[in-house]
Formats: C-alpha cells, sequence, structure tokens
C-alpha cells in the first residue's frame, strides 16, 4: 500500500501542472464549503443566543415575530403601546419574578435608544445565561444618563461625559431632533455579539423627559409618530415615588419564579380586558423567525454543495482526460508486471491524494481566514465566527470530502483498468 501510494505521488509530481489546479480547485471548493458552514452554525448560535432567561415579551396586540423583531432585534417599528397600568398590574402578578420595561422609537446616528431601567443590567440575558456587564463607566443614575452598547461606543468613539441629542424616528437623521434635552455618556456596556451591542440605553424619565412637553404637535397625517407622542406622553406615578416615566410602554420583558407558569400567564395577558396586548414565548417566536430566515441558510448549503460536486468533477475530468497521453506509462508498468487491479488501484490512490490535499489545504485556508477576519466580522455584523475553531464537525465534512473524491476516482480507476486489459503492451499511438 506504501508503495503504491508513493508511486501515486511521483506519478502526481510527472503532470504537476494539472495536479496542482485539481488540488487549487478541491481546496477553495472547500473552503468556501467549511466557510459557509461555519457562517450558518455561528448564525444559527448566534440568533438562538440573542436572548435568554426571559419567560414571555408582552406587547400591543400584534404577531409574535413582529414583537419579537423589534424588542429584541430592533428591526422595525412598535405597532403601538402598553399602558403604564397594565404594565404594573402585570408586574405585580404572583410568580412574576422580575420585568423589563423597554420604550422604543427614537435613535441617535442610526442606533436605537432604548429607555428602560436597571432591571435591564440585574436581568436581561443572552447566549447561555449571561448577564450584561459594563466595560467602562456606570450603569445611568437619573434622566441624562446614557450607557452604550459595545458597537456603539466603537463607533461614534464617545467618551465618557460626550453630550448627545436623540432623534424622534428610526432613521440617522430622525424626524426632529430633540435639542432640549440632553444625554451625557455615562458607560458602555462589554460586547455580547447580539443588537444589544447596537444600543443606546436610556432611563425613562429621560424618555419622559423628551416627549413630556405638552405644546408638541402631531400631525394627524403620520400615524406613527402620533403613536410614538402617545407612547412617551410621561406622567408620574405615586407608586413610583415621583419618579417620571413614560405613560405608555413599546413592551416589556418578563421572568418568572416557575418557568411551567408561562403558558398560564400568556392566556391570562392574551386575554385581559383592560386593553388588547400579546405575550410570546422568545423560545417559540425565534424558532417560527428562523424557519422564515432559514431559507436562505438552506440556499447557501446547497451551494456551497454544488461548488465541492463542481471541483471534483473537474479534478475527475482531468484524470479522464490525462488518461490518453498515460498510455505509455500505464503500458510499462504492466510490463513491469502490474495487473489491471494495480493500474485501478494506482488511479484510485492519485485521487485520494488529490481529494486530500485540497482538502487540508482547503481546511487551512478556512482556519487562517476566520482567524484573520474572524473578529472583525463578529464585530460589525454580530456573528461570533472568531470562536468557531475545528470540530468534530470539520472532521466529519473533511473526511466525507475525501471519502467523496475518493470515490469519484473510481470512474478514471475503472477507464485505466479496461484499457489496460485491451491494450496490453501495446500502446494506442
Amino acid at each position: 500500500m506504501a508503495g503504491l501510494l508513493t508511486l501515486a505521488f511521483q506519478s502526481l509530481l510527472s503532470r504537476k501542472t494539472a495536479a496542482l489546479l485539481s488540488v487549487i480547485s478541491v481546496a477553495l471548493s472547500v473552503t468556501l464549503f467549511l466557510g459557509v458552514d461555519k457562517l450558518r452554525r455561528a448564525a444559527t448560535d448566534g440568533f438562538e443566543s440573542t436572548i435568554s432567561g426571559t419567560d414571555l415579551i408582552v406587547g400591543p396586540r400584534a404577531g409574535g415575530v413582529n414583537l419579537l423583531l423589534y424588542t429584541v432585534f430592533r428591526v422595525g417599528e412598535p405597532t403601538g403601546s402598553v399602558s403604564w397600568e397594565s404594565y404594573e398590574m402585570l408586574r405585580d402578578q404572583p410568580g412574576v419574578a422580575w420585568t423589563i420595561p423597554l420604550s422604543l422609537g427614537d435613535s441617535h446616528q442610526g442606533f436605537r435608544v432604548v429607555g428602560t431601567d436597571r432591571s435591564y443590567l440585574d436581568h436581561y440575558q443572552y447566549g447561555a445565561g449571561r448577564h450584561l456587564s459594563l466595560a467602562a463607566g456606570e450603569w445611568f443614575d437619573g434622566p441624562k444618563g446614557a450607557v452604550l452598547g459595545a458597537k456603539v461606543a466603537d463607533r461614534l468613539d464617545y467618551d465618557l461625559g460626550t453630550e448627545l441629542t436623540v432623534s424622534h424616528g428610526l432613521v440617522s437623521a430622525g424626524f426632529a431632533e430633540h435639542e432640549g434635552h440632553k444625554f451625557r455618556v455615562v458607560g458602555s456596556l462589554a460586547p455580547t455579539g447580539t443588537p444589544v451591542d447596537r444600543s443606546i440605553h436610556v432611563s425613562l424619565a429621560g424618555i419622559e423627559a423628551l416627549h413630556g412637553d405638552p405644546g408638541a404637535s402631531i400631525g394627524a397625517g403620520n400615524t406613527h409618530e402620533h403613536e410614538h407622542e402617545h407612547e412617551h406622553d410621561g406622567v408620574a406615578s405615586p407608586g413610583d415615588q415621583g419618579e417620571a416615566h413614560p405613560e405608555a410602554l413599546s413592551a416589556f420583558l418578563v421572568g418568572l419564579e416557575n418557568r411551567t407558569r408561562a403558558l398560564v400567564l400568556q392566556r391570562q395577558i392574551t386575554t385581559y380586558e383592560g386593553e388588547p396586548l400579546t405575550a410570546v414565548l422568545p423560545g417559540l417566536a425565534l424558532s417560527q423567525l428562523w424557519s422564515v430566515v432559514g431559507t436562505v441558510e438552506t440556499v447557501l448549503f446547497a451551494i456551497s454543495l454544488f461548488v465541492v460536486g463542481t471541483g471534483f468533477v473537474s479534478m475527475m475530468i482531468a484524470l479522464l482526460t490525462s488518461l490518453a497521453t498515460r498510455q505509455r506509462e500505464l503500458a510499462v508498468l504492466r510490463a513491469a508486471g502490474a495487473g489491471p487491479g494495480h493500474i485501478f488501484g494506482l488511479l484510485i490512490a492519485e485521487t485520494a491524494t488529490l481529494a486530500t490535499l485540497g482538502t487540508l489545504i482547503g481546511a487551512g485556508l478556512t482556519a487562517t481566514l476566520i482567524a484573520t477576519f474572524g473578529e472583525g466580522l463578529a464585530a460589525r455584523n454580530g456573528i461570533p465566527l472568531a470562536g468557531l475553531g475545528a470540530s468534530p464537525t470539520d472532521l466529519g465534512i473533511a473526511l466525507a470530502v475525501i471519502g467523496v473524491g475518493t470515490a469519484l476516482g473510481t470512474i478514471p480507476a475503472m477507464a485505466a483498468y479496461r484499457r489496460s486489459l485491451a491494450d496490453g503492451l501495446s500502446p494506442r499511438l
């Protein structure tokens, strides 16, 4: 066996240009295949780990996926509001361990502004139950403090103490700048690889201060602006010891003492007579959302399989083409005592060598690209590629690629076997 592999390697060296092109073709195919697979797994892991430890997401009556999109992924706009009275009522329900109020609808330099309170830092979880942590400064304590997500801090390069103004609306320019109330950066969060990194967090009192002007005009033709102004009309509740808060929220997150009560509370919320509300289980909503966006993953995976197949077909065609110029070589081997089975094995060994070299180079190139660009991709798009090193899945893919490549080698090997039986010592000229 060792002698056959040595002979195959020497034969490939004698045709190094064609062999090198075949190896490059396989290597690029494997690089694309492994890269797409890692992107797929990283996107899936990042998607599923965006929020954890939250039992219910509660918002105005709307579809569950839409509620998940604007509360967790910061995509889209709130479809309505939840009154502060309803929030307090549900917050005080037996079995509710904590709640996180969310007031959305403003932005700064294209980044979403999230009105919330200390419970956001204390209870919001992502990944495998990981809590948020501060990378610099402190959490806001008052209506003028702002805490930046990691990507916001990196992109805007704001120092602690920098003042910023918030725009009404969700686009970079906003509908209007709230010049009358400026926030001051008091801290920044550690990177999470989730939409939290792309958010600016301020207090509910700060949101009330932004929108508490009773003389603010509301355009009759702009439904969203009307809803947003209504959501942020601020009042002070005696139950909150005089601290100002919005009259309404965009949504809020709920954590339960016993997760088995999630379905019971969900039913209570959806049948609540005070106002139409929606309560969704984050895991179920994530599954529904992934069933939609997962189609792209399937298409990418199919394309990568097609590219790998194309690489192997190119290698097989190169081997078949080379047989016409190798008849004398094969005849000499027959004269030296090599039987048809030996010729068959030689072609299989050559194919296996090309497939193995191409796979190893492709795997190495993939690892190099991830090490070089993984952190930058994670910082830009929140896809945690840097932590995806070699895994059993990669080994399985590599072995499968080598196996398939070797199996495809039986086609040129069988052609060489038949020719060696027919030709004997008389090469075709």
